[in-house]
């Protein structure tokens, strides 16, 4: 299944997208995809809701509705850095002995059209393709071997990290990755049933139409069921948690000179069998949740 959030900001509802594209209104199956829905086996009873034909006379959403993050804003977002071989290298780090953890802000959750809007004094804010982990169980002292039991699905994030407060700013990596809007997710949360196999997904990212970041799953230096249980060590992983697995080589920071986002520029992501997502970098003032509007006057205060 395809699990998919739409409407407007603080208004959204939980739906699904079926296989041949069309989005329907799953109010009648689920409250919402958040903690409880998925602590009370909701992606099973969706699933006897799907099989049973009812999506059938659900309402149908259009296309030109704004899809949401796919899952209500979760307890803790987790991120692991330095997670692919050759992002270590191009960062010139050594390939981490144990995971490296860091956190995000669930209030920068956003949906993964909605515009990337620069914080005020933004001058380094850079993009990251990444295997989003949707945690369906509380997770603690997992085993590997049991991980994947864990795991609801899988979807898309852009690790959107402003490089001068993350690095120049003192202290831990937060500040630089929690502003509004930078953790794009979607489009979809995709069950692992319809994984092939979640360690060899194509994965890219262009930054107006210029391919910055292309490479694989199977470049990841952990594998999604040793940072499952890695995590479950130091924290307990409650369902609806989102965990971003890493970004491949590619970003901004490691170019010569580097490259970073301005205001108008386009974001485009895509991994394999989990589909696409695109933002656009907007100004401090634009508002969160829809579209920016260049023709929009900045507020007066």
């Amino acid at each position: 299944m395809r699990l998919i959030r739409f409407g407007s900001l603080g208004a959204e509802r939980p739906g699904l997208l079926l296989p041949d594209g069309t989005r329907v209104d799953a109010s009648a199956a689920a409250y919402d995809y958040d903690e409880a829905f998925f602590a009370g086996d909701g992606i099973a009873r969706l699933r006897t809701w799907l099989e049973e034909g009812k999506a059938a006379d659900a309402p149908r959403v259009d296309e030109t509705v704004r899809l949401a993050p796919p899952v209500a804003r979760p307890s803790k977002i987790i991120c692991i850095g330095l997670n692919y071989h050759k992002h270590a290298q191009e960062s010139k780090m050594a390939v981490p002995e144990e995971p490296v953890l860091f956190m995000k802000a669930s209030s920068s959750l956003s949906g993964p059209f909605d515009p990337i809007i620069l914080p005020r004094g933004s001058r380094k804010t850079d993009w990251e393709v990444e295997l989003a982990v949707i945690i369906g169980r509380r997770a603690k002292y997992v085993s590997e071997s049991e991980a994947l039991d864990y795991v609801a699905g899988y979807s898309i994030m852009n690790d959107v990290s402003e490089r001068a407060y993350q690095i120049e700013r003192g202290g831990q990596w937060v500040k630089g990755k929690s502003c509004d809007t930078f953790s794009p997710l979607g489009p979809a949360l995709v069950t692992p049933d319809e994984i092939a196999d979640v360690h060899d997904l194509d994965m890219r990212l262009a930054v107006n139409g210029e391919e910055m970041q292309r490479s694989s799953t199977a470049d990841m230096i952990f594998s999604v069921p040793v940072l499952v249980s890695y995590v479950s060590r130091f924290m307990t992983l409650l369902p609806g948690d989102i965990l971003s697995t890493g970004t491949p080589e590619g970003v901004g920071l490691a170019m010569t000179p580097p490259r970073y986002l301005r205001v108008g520029y386009v974001v485009d992501l895509e991994i394999e069998q989990l589909g696409a997502m695109r933002q656009e970098a907007a100004p401090p003032w634009a508002p969160i949740g829809r579209p920016w509007n260049p023709e929009e006057a900045q507020p007066s205060s």
